[in-house]
């Protein structure tokens, strides 16, 4: 079945921060009472107890018997295991969500670790379900939908576990590798995110500051801080390098070692397969943004260089403001009143749905020592709401964030009534309520930029931001097939072939507007979603080109549009891709469908490059 044991983090895919945290207004904080009051509060020990029992009683009610089943026998089945989906996301999630506020505080990185192992024990009984299921006769089991409609809602769970039939394990392995998560991956991941978050940085002539506020010195207007920032990033990242290619060379072998004995074809067919998206449509996204790169990055950091003065640009001027850019801090009740004006112009009810997030303690803003960097939104469990994480510093750019995220809260909120187990939504869908969120706000802000000046800076900010979401990612995706096709043919990785490998796409990908300073080869080190989601990143394009195709319907004026929208919100996981697009006439099996989102980033350089005349 799936599962949503561990905290999803959805990261923003251009988090890079704004500001200094000052003058911002009162920045909310996280009120996680709605899933505990404390670690040590009664009902958390009263739902470990009743989990380790609903597993054992699971196991022998169930196991051996899936396949003499009948329909009403196989959905009691089925609500059984969502309810222990249930507790144990709910336990996973509060502690994840304490961790992730202080991901330097021991007390928290325990608690983590120790709901982490016990319902790893407990949950192990249940390695059987998906393996006796996918024993069971295809015929037999169809059958068993036909007889009922309430278990046949919950068919697209089955068809994912078929799908993962040909790459199934004998049980023992299968109850091994469960048993063993605990202390594999998992533990990898809390390394990085610990070493990350406790990193410091002094660039030139300022004072000590965490990993936030030093990226974020790469958006500044003086070049100088620029430069002293990532040249900073490169040598705390150098003295840590090591470390980095340890957890890089394990977490790549570890996913070889099993993709091998499962029989996967490819390190992304396993991503693929949770994604629920074929291979192809994949290759035909990633083909038709590599095909792009001229006319999209190369063509605007070639506009920026001359708007910039410079006879080339280095990796410190990619986020920088235009010199036309007012410097402006934007207070957290302004950023608020921006997004929610922007979603309620959209549809009322979506800016109802994201009220509470801001009165009811779902959003943790401000940027504080150990806290998890980037943004991310995470859904919890459907009987309780998501809660979204930022690291609000109040530039234009955390105002778009704020959008993005919200957008996915918004997501997860409408996705709850399908229930534990069909909630979820791939993460190729994932990214389209965010997205459509930021594409809502930006066109806003656009729609009453006060002049000509104020329309170039917001145009040009919102195509770098689309680069970030479809040329960055895509260049990150190609550099992940690299380093696990290297690490699979190779062996062991040297510090300078992962640098190599992480070169080879950059240059690529930003194109001849660009020279890259010493010590940017160490820069793949800190990128989160290699670490905890292999091949994640090609959503984030996905994402962009998906909502650019759906944006082009909403202003070519359907009538139903928001209605639709809201449909596909609502669908969570229960349909694949192609069904949720075809109420908006849009296919991403046809290659010519991600033409069509990048001929709209395509349009907006156009538009910059008019304004030169």
């Amino acid at each position: 079945m799936t599962s949503r044991f561990t905290p999803a983090r959805t990261f923003d895919a251009a988090t890079e921060a704004a500001g200094d945290g000052k003058g911002l207004g009162a920045l909310p904080d996280w009120d996680l009472t709605d899933l505990y009051t404390a670690p040590d509060a009664p009902e958390v020990a009263a739902d470990l107890d009743k989990l380790e029992k609903a597993c054992a009683d699971f196991a022998a009610t169930y196991e051996g018997k899936l396949a003499d089943l009948d329909a009403a026998g196989l959905l009691a089945c089925v609500k059984a295991y969502e309810d222990i989906d249930l507790t144990a996301g709910r336990l996973m999630s509060f502690a994840g969500l304490r961790y992730y506020q202080n991901t330097t505080d021991g007390e928290r990185a325990q608690f983590l670790q120790n709901c982490q192992e016990k319902i790893t024990t407990f949950t192990t009984p249940l390695v059987f379900f998906s393996l006796e299921i996918n024993r069971i006769p295809d015929d037999q089991l169809d059958a068993l939908f036909v007889q009922n409609d309430d278990l046949a809602r919950y068919k697209p769970i089955f068809d994912r576990l078929r799908a993962m039939r040909p790459y199934q394990l004998s049980d023992e392995l299968e109850k091994f590798l469960h048993d063993q998560s605990a202390v594999g991956a998992a533990a990898w991941n809390k390394l990085f995110d610990e070493t990350m978050a406790a990193l410091t940085f002094q660039p030139e002539g300022m004072e000590e500051m965490g990993i936030e506020a030093t990226l974020n010195l790469l958006s500044e207007q003086d070049r100088a801080k620029r430069e002293a920032g990532a040249r900073e990033l490169a040598k705390v990242f150098g003295e840590n390098i090591r470390l980095f290619a340890r957890v890089h060379n394990t977490l790549a072998k570890e996913k070889e070692i099993e993709d091998r004995w499962r029989g996967m074809p490819t390190p992304q067919t396993g991503r693929h397969l949770s994604n629920h998206v074929e291979p192809e449509v994949v290759e035909a996204l990633r083909n038709a943004v590599v095909e792009a790169y001229p006319k999209l990055s190369h063509r605007y950091y070639e506009l920026k260089k001359k708007w910039l003065g410079l006879d080339t640009m280095e990796v410190w001027d990619r986020n920088a403001p235009l010199p036309m850019d007012e410097e402006r801090v934007i207070d957290w009740p302004l950023a608020r009143k921006m997004v929610m004006d922007a979603y309620a112009g959209f549809d009322p009810r979506m800016a109802e749905i994201a009220e509470p997030f801001f009165d009811k303690g779902w959003i943790d803003a401000g940027v504080k020592p150990g806290k998890a960097p980037g943004a991310f939104a995470h859904p919890t469990v459907t009987d309780a709401h998501p809660y979204v994480l930022l690291n609000y510093l109040g530039k234009p750019r955390d105002v778009m964030t704020l959008a993005h995220e919200l957008g996915h809260g918004v997501h997860q909120v409408l996705a709850a009534d399908q229930g534990e187990l069909l909630a979820d939504t791939p993460l190729t869908l994932a990214e389209t309520a965010s997205v459509f969120g930021e594409m809502l706000t930006f066109r806003k802000l656009l729609a009453e930029a006060p002049d000509q000046k104020a329309k170039k800076v917001l145009l040009a900010g919102k195509v770098e931001d689309m680069i970030n979401t479809v040329v960055r990612q895509i260049a990150f995706y190609d550099f992940e097939c690299k380093l696990h096709d290297a690490r699979r043919t190779q062996g062991e990785l040297t510090v300078g072939q992962i640098n190599e490998l992480w070169m080879s796409v950059q240059g690529e990908s930003l194109g001849p507007a660009f020279t890259f300073m010493d010590g940017y080869e160490t820069f793949w080190s800190y990128i989160p979603h290699f670490v905890h989601s292999p091949f994640y990143v090609y959503a984030y394009a996905f994402g962009d080109g998906l909502v650019n195709a759906l944006y082009a319907v909403y202003e070519e004026g359907d009538a139903d549009f928001q209605q639709k929208y809201f449909d596909m919100l609502r669908a969570g996981g229960s349909k694949h891709h192609s069904e949720l697009l075809k109420p908006f006439g849009l296919d991403a099996s046809d290659p010519k469908f991600w033409d069509k989102g990048l001929s709209m980033i395509s349009g907006m350089i156009d538009e910059l490059e008019a304004m030169e005349d």
